[in-house]
């Protein structure tokens, strides 16, 4: 059960947890009424997690994220040649399947794949100039062959999770506005103009490959970042799908399965430096803050440091998990900070996660 706390405007109400909860009618209705509720999950006070949940969501939201987490699945278990022909190293592999690109904890990431596209447009509408000097965000998109029968219909669903999720943001963008600062080169755009009118915005399907069954079993002496390392996002805002585990049946469809382990899934670390795990409900949504928000509140709003554990269990070397996350982001010449743009600040951080040969 959620507990509950007053504030000015909408009550604050929790999970157990301690996650900040709102409901998706508050957030349409009255979004300047849930300030204490984004200062509370978003702000800089030591038990903030930087993490709000979203509940009572549009009736179409079960059945798009249960479709497109299952084409993750079956995305990644095609052979490795169809999959690498929609990768693409032009982009440092922002559009398309990536896998062992990134550089996470100092090493290529092996332990998940990623299939990234922008969900509102398909192809931006932006000058050559800017294409060649950010194709991390202006590039088209990739789409796999509807001939390939194991993901037909993938783009469609992609696009019907990945509009959703961006839709309920720019709701929260709104009810973030009153922490915007001053640095944000138009004052007359709000938060949620500069994500809902960006062409930047990037959705990345995420499968988490089961252990390797030659590995040893996960303990709980596992690093807490087994699955995924610790990191900031840098986008505005991160919206989060709750993860779906998958068991693998030989020749099969794979079915439903509970997490390997209690001590499986997202990690977060509060602005005290306490470690807490949160559990995303599969009737939410979960947004996080990224870096780039906290420029453009000047910290009133602070990045989310997050991670993925494997947790200790049986079974685990036969469960993936499949998720999506939504970055949410202005447009690469808007000013965050007295120092940067959104473009200038990213590219930075592609620079830091990402080793030379993939940038050839």
């Amino acid at each position: 059960m959620a507990t509950i706390a007053k504030q000015t405007g909408q009550p604050i109400s929790y999970t157990p947890e301690g996650a900040v909860l709102i409901s998706y009618k508050d957030l349409t209705s009255s979004p300047l009424s849930l300030s204490s509720s984004i200062d509370k999950a978003f702000g800089s006070g030591p038990d903030c997690l930087g993490i709000i949940l979203v509940r009572d969501l549009p009736p179409s939201y079960p059945a798009s994220r249960e479709r497109l987490l299952k084409l993750a699945y079956k995305f990644a278990k095609l052979p490795e040649p169809i999959r690498e022909q929609y990768a693409d190293p032009g982009s440092r592999y922002s559009f398309g399947w990536s896998h062992g690109k990134e550089i996470m904890n100092g090493r290529p990431d092996t332990l998940k794949g990623s299939y990234y596209a922008n969900p509102v447009v398909d192809s931006p509408a932006v000058s050559s100039e800017l294409r060649v000097s950010y194709p991390e965000y202006y590039g088209n998109n990739i789409w796999p062959s509807n001939d390939i029968k194991e993901v037909e219909g993938f783009e469609q669903a992609f696009k019907d999770l990945g509009r959703l999720v961006f839709k309920v943001g720019c709701e929260l963008a709104t009810a973030c506005q009153p922490f915007a600062s001053s640095y944000l080169s138009d004052s007359s755009l709000s938060l949620s103009k500069l994500i809902g009118s960006s062409q930047t915005v990037k959705a990345r399907l995420l499968h988490y490959f089961p252990p390797s069954p030659d590995a040893p079993l996960p303990t709980e002496d596992e690093p807490i970042d087994s699955w995924c390392g610790f990191h900031l996002d840098h986008s505005l805002l991160t919206g989060l799908c709750s993860a779906m585990y998958l068991r693998e049946v030989p020749n099969g469809e794979p079915t439903v399965a509970s997490s390997t382990s209690p001590s499986s899934g997202l990690y977060i670390k509060t602005r005290g430096g306490a470690l807490t795990k949160v559990s995303i409900p599969p009737d939410c949504l979960a947004f996080q803050t990224g870096e780039a928000l906290e420029l453009a509140t000047a910290g009133k709003l602070r990045a989310t440091p997050h991670c993925v554990r494997v947790g200790a269990g049986g079974g685990a070397d036969q469960v993936s998990r499949e998720t999506l996350a939504l970055f949410m982001q202005p447009d690469v010449d808007q000013q965050l900070s007295a120092s940067d743009t959104f473009g200038t600040f990213s590219k930075r951080i592609f620079d830091e996660h990402y080793n030379q040969e993939a940038t050839m």
